[in-house]
């Protein structure tokens, strides 16, 4: 029996995808091992150079830049396997981001101090984000506490009479 060409159709747009998806990881992988070498070299240099304190926030920002680049993979892998679009590893994507930014924020800071408005604006942007975490990590506890209580099964409901007793649901009456 042949299949209408709507099947055939979305059977090869499948395969599409998921050859998409792993170009995707591929090419992120690479970008995420090449951004860590950067790293690697940045810390052995500045470590050579006695300069650490002063290239240690670029050397953290790529390394969390590699994280959330490796985040993204994992999420690639996940819609390989399953077809859908998983929310969580976006949740924490955004959250590395927003420290991130935050700690670039924080360590050009001192060169704002003596301009009030840019020094106020920048007061302003570190309380959004840390509002974003925040809201971030809530999200992330939310999704995985509903994921526990959806794997728990429900207690069975017990009705009572008219006499204060219970019956029903493996309850001799």
């Amino acid at each position: 029996m042949k299949r209408p060409w709507p099947s055939v159709a979305a059977s090869y747009l499948n395969y599409a995808e998921s050859g998409v998806l792993v170009l995707i990881g591929a090419v992120l992988v690479i970008l995420a091992v090449l951004l860590l070498g950067t790293g690697v070299i940045a810390l052995i240099e500045a470590t050579q150079n006695h300069t650490v304190g002063h290239e240690a926030i670029e050397i953290l920002n790529s390394v969390l830049l590699v994280m959330m680049t490796m985040e993204i993979v994992y999420t690639v892998a996940i819609s390989l396997q399953s077809h859908t679009l998983v929310a969580e590893p976006f949740l924490i994507i955004g959250t590395i981001a927003a420290i991130r930014r935050m700690l670039v924020i924080t360590a050009t800071s001192v060169d704002n101090e003596n301009n009030p408005a840019v020094f106020g604006n920048t007061l302003i942007e570190l309380g959004l984000l840390a509002a974003m975490v925040i809201a971030l990590a809530i999200a992330i506890w939310i999704l995985r506490h509903s994921k526990t209580l959806k794997s728990v099964e429900p207690l069975p409901v017990v009705a009572h009479d008219d006499e204060g007793g219970a019956h029903g649901s493996g309850h001799a009456e």
